[in-house]
């Protein structure tokens, strides 16, 4: 056959790590998870790792791995994060392009990108080769094997970038129709315009290169990619398949169909992508349409007949070229009054930070190494695994004291930072005060302040000031520097913050010695803790360690809890023995004594103005220490609305019956009991049938509003939790007989309960149960499979 089929989906977020800490904190927005890469992975990232094929009434008839039949790139920061916060569908993607290796003749789906997601036509020529290198070295060490492709960010191209990818063993890349330019027979003299996205998609080309190197591309079909992310083409499968195949011309020649768009498309940006996705590769397959490919299959068997040049500049997602990064163009996301004339001076304030970096970094490392860029284009193996960190600095750098390894350490967590601030999101939208642009500023906020670590120079004054040229959308926000100074400052920190948090949070948790705090490690070498009622007392000493630049403190701090809110905090580097005895004994003393005014006047004796509370907890702790400290409120207010509940029950269903609005007064206090009910029994892990029968019934009588996205959430944990327990002994009746039951009255709560996990592992249990259990056991089993939605018959 003939006709190839090939899908591209660009999976990526922005970073969203605080660069302070390595890792995402708590993002209210995307609740009910816990941030927006959470979420994104729940509604996109693993449904196509276990995308589900339906039959016309919505029963599941496969269960099947998206990532193994199409072509995808997934942007190495987003992989880290997936790698340490979501495990199954990390190795579901890496299983994928191990089983499409077997399916396309050797060839994997997975295509590399470009490190950072920076744009590579504005980065400097020693950025882009340390992108590419990186991008490589990530591939490698998460596939196992070479890219044969790499992804360029926003599609944003030019000669060298092609040039570099080339070096560096890249085959291919993928790029939009409006950025070919001309086009002419390999081997002939006469070129063909095809300016204006009009170069036939059907074949790859190939770009011959400065250097004499060259590169082969594939240009996406433009339309039909933009009806598959702006359109509704994805509510049907079929349709989507029909589409696709629709393209094909009646040339007997070899034709490749190929489509590339943003892989949330596929579950993120519309519900349910990923099923259409799957259903489309299947229909088309099973009455042989088309036969599914990669490019690198394709290309191997069909090398370029024509020759391309490119229109240098350009992307797939600005019509002026690559001005959305740096410039006023009007590519914006919103509509509205609002400009973009912050870009260029954000752009120059970044360059222009890079530019005085630079120096520093060739000067500093320089004392260490005879090739301190080639030691940063190495620095990829720390990033990856930081376990490496010595053995690293052993071969490119020698023996290094203690003091030196931290200045090589932060020399090169410099450079990767002044790397980072450059991730295209940060131009992409339409306000400086965004948190995409306000994530970058705080990669250049981390970089300046290595810089004054490191060589104790002072950049972020004049930093500030080309910022203000930044204008915001927002009278409130006025520039990028008060944008800097109100989003960014305050999450800076250092050692001594670090300490500040240890020293707070342990007052609440039971267990000293060695903690692990986000990039860093706190041991305790001593502490005391006192109480009096609800008063609490913390005194000790403790050693604050970076895991990243691996500096480090020993310090000396004193927490007052008074109850609730209410918590002081000294924390200073550590005093001498003999200081830190009399602090212990002044304090301890007080505490005794119920001198709660004598304690804190001896608190700011003795550690000064170093005073924090809990406002300094990192997000993700402070939420659960307040929780800890509301938690008597709570349960007083919970009391409280469940005695309205019982009073006053039967005058709310009253009012339900008969049709009468129910006042506020009555409806809120009633629908947080029953809220608050439904969660308790959710969370216990092993709910009274009995109870949840009442509670629906309640529900139903008063006609409450349940907080359905979390409950749904808890619902669809428990029922896999419970199910996972079959995989020990498919035979046990009791527990398939409870699972039945309990989707029953999820059905009648009403609860749009999540059963995604729960199908995933009744799908996986089916076959291999089909031969292991009794038949009364299959018959109960296969019940259990039709209240899940899987076609069992």
């Amino acid at each position: 056959m003939d006709r190839y089929l090939c899908i591209h989906g660009h999976f990526y977020q922005p970073p969203r790590e605080n660069p302070w800490l390595e890792d995402v904190e708590l993002q209210d927005s995307a609740y009910p998870y816990h941030d927006w890469n959470e979420r994104i992975t729940a509604e996109c990232y693993a449904p196509n790792a276990y995308a589900r094929v339906q039959d016309d009434a919505g029963y599941i008839l496969d269960i099947v791995n998206n990532y193994s039949q199409i072509s995808f790139n997934i942007g190495p920061t987003l992989l880290s994060w997936m790698q340490a916060h979501a495990p199954a569908p990390y190795q579901a993607i890496l299983e994928a392009d191990r089983l499409s290796r077997e399916r396309f003749s050797g060839h994997g789906a997975a295509m590399a990108q470009a490190h950072g997601h920076l744009i590579m036509p504005l980065a400097n020529s020693r950025d882009k080769r340390t992108q590419v290198i990186w991008g490589i070295r990530d591939f490698q060490h998460r596939f196992g094997r070479k890219p044969e492709g790499m992804w360029l960010p926003e599609t944003a191209v030019d000669l060298e970038s092609l040039d570099l990818m080339a070096e560096y063993g890249i085959k291919f890349t993928i790029l939009a129709p409006y950025q070919a330019q001309r086009i002419r027979q390999i081997g002939k003299e006469k070129w063909h315009d095809v300016t204006g996205g009009r170069i036939d998609p059907k074949h790859a080309y190939l770009c011959n290169l400065p250097s004499g190197r060259s590169i082969a591309i594939f240009f996406y079909d433009g339309p039909v990619a933009q009806e598959v992310a702006f359109s509704g083409m994805l509510k049907r499968g079929e349709d989507f398949a029909n589409r696709l195949v629709g393209t094909f011309t009646g040339d007997r020649s070899p034709q490749l169909v190929h489509i590339a768009t943003d892989g949330e498309t596929y579950g993120h940006h519309h519900r349910f992508g990923d099923m259409a996705l799957a259903y489309c590769l299947r229909f088309i397959e099973e009455r042989g349409l088309a036969k599914p490919t990669v490019y690198a299959e394709f290309l191997k068997k069909h090398p370029p007949k024509m020759e391309v040049e490119i229109l240098e500049n350009t992307s797939w997602s600005c019509a002026h070229g690559v001005e959305r990064w740096r410039a006023d163009c009007g590519c914006r996301i919103g509509g509205g009054d609002w400009n973009q004339k912050w870009r260029a001076p954000v752009r120059e304030a970044m360059d222009w930070l890079r530019d005085r970096l630079s120096p520093v970094y060739e000067e500093q490392m320089g004392r260490f190494t005879r090739d301190p860029w080639r030691v940063r284009d190495e620095y990829i193996e720390v990033i990856l695994k930081r376990d490496r960190t010595s053995d690293f600095l052993r071969r490119h750098c020698g023996e290094l004291t203690s003091e030196e390894t931290v200045v090589a350490l932060r020399l090169l967590e410099m450079q990767r930072q002044a790397m980072l601030m450059y991730t295209s999101c940060g131009w992409f939208f339409d306000e400086v005060s965004g948190i995409e642009s306000t994530q970058t500023l705080c990669y250049a906020g981390r970089a300046l302040q290595l810089a004054n670590d490191v060589a104790g120079i002072e950049l972020e004054g004049e930093f500030l000031e080309r910022l203000s040229k930044a204008p915001s959308n927002l009278p409130e926000w006025k520039n990028a520097a008060r944008v800097y100074e109100i989003a960014v400052k305050p999450v800076q920190l250092d050692l001594m913050r670090v300490a500040a948090h240890h020293a707070i949070a342990s007052l609440f948790h039971e267990e000293d010695g060695m903690r692990k705090t986000y990039c860093y490690s706190a041991e305790d070498k001593s502490t005391e803790r006192l109480s009096a009622g609800m008063i609490h007392l913390s005194i000790g000493r403790t050693r604050i360690r970076s895991e990243v630049t691996w500096n480090e403190g020993l310090f000396s701090y004193a927490v007052l809890h008074l109850g609730a809110h209410n918590l002081n905090a000294g924390v200073r580097p550590c005093l001498h023995e003999e200081e830190f005895e009399t602090m212990r004994s002044d304090i301890r003393e007080a505490f005794e004594r119920s001198e709660i005014p004598e304690i804190i006047r001896l608190m700011d004796h003795h550690f000064g103005a170093d005073n924090y509370t809990l406002w300094h907890l990192f997000k993700d702790e402070q939420r659960r220490v307040l929780r800890k400290v509301m938690a008597i409120t709570l349960e007083d207010i919970d009391n409280s609305f469940r005695a309205i509940f019982n009073n006053h029950f039967t005058l709310v269903r009253f009012l339900h019956e008969i049709g009468t609005p129910i006042p506020r007064e009555l409806a809120v206090p009633v629908e947080i009991a029953l809220n608050s009910r439904l969660r308790g029994l959710l969370e216990s892990g092993d709910p009274d049938l009995g109870q949840l029968r009442r509670l629906g019934e309640d529900v139903r009588k008063v006609g409450a509003r349940l907080d359905t996205a979390m409950s749904a959430r808890l619902a669809g944990t428990l029922l896999a939790e419970r199910l996972s327990e079959l995989t020990e002994n498919p035979d046990d009746l009791n527990l398939i007989r409870y699972l039945c039951d309990l989707l029953d009255i999820f059905e009648q709560i009403p609860l749009d309960i999540n059963l995604w996990e729960a199908q995933n592992i009744f799908f996986s249990l089916y076959r291999p149960a089909l031969s292991q259990v009794s038949e009364e056991t299959l018959d109960l089993f296969q019940d259990l499979g039709r209240k899940l939605w899987i076609k069992v018959d």
